[in-house]
């Protein structure tokens, strides 16, 4: 394990990932309200392991506060790992499909100048806007896109989640 994470304490790590998660939506629709950068399909599918993983880590958070509750803090916490596993499997499938190493679904790429589905015709024309494609980026920064960035710190996440885990499998066959 880490020597880094070994340092953090288990009682912190739900609140982090709270605050992490938190961070991370807010910066989503920072760049959906503020900048304008309207999500695609698969972006607006990448935020739900961090909406579930706010709640689980909340309750993981309060249940860790309390004494002798055992197994269940580490079950919530093991939830979110679990949630940014996903997380991480859709953003990488996500970045994949911007950087062309596979083809997307069929209903959120293409050339961009007819919509895909009728669905996306319809709402192009009741609010006049072209919905985004999934298969290109519409923000990059070091060239790495939004779902890049997104897959780097589901990843994180899904670490940090992950070493209350094994913190208690290790304690539960008695190593150290």
């Amino acid at each position: 394990m880490p020597a880094m994470l070994n340092r953090i304490p288990t009682a912190y790590i739900p609140w982090i990932v709270l605050a992490a998660s938190v961070a991370t939506l807010g910066g989503a629709y920072f760049f959906q309200y503020a900048l304008g950068y309207a999500p695609c399909h698969l972006c607006l599918q990448e935020r739900i392991p961090y909406v579930f993983a706010i709640g689980a880590a909340l309750v993981a958070g309060v249940l860790a506060r309390e004494a002798n509750l055992g197994i269940l803090p580490v079950i919530f916490i093991g939830l979110c790992a679990a949630a940014f596993a996903v997380g991480t499997v859709l953003s990488a499938y996500h970045a994949g499909v911007e950087y062309k190493w596979w083809p997307g679904p069929s209903s959120c790429t293409g050339g961009g100048l007819v919509a895909n589905s009728l669905e996306a015709l319809q709402t192009e024309l009741q609010t006049g806007k072209h919905l985004p494609q999934c298969d290109s980026a519409a923000w990059t920064l070091f060239g790495i896109s939004l779902a890049g960035f997104n897959f780097l710190i589901s990843l994180a996440l899904f670490i940090l989640s992950a070493q209350p885990l094994i913190r208690f499998f290790r304690e539960a066959h008695g190593e150290e």
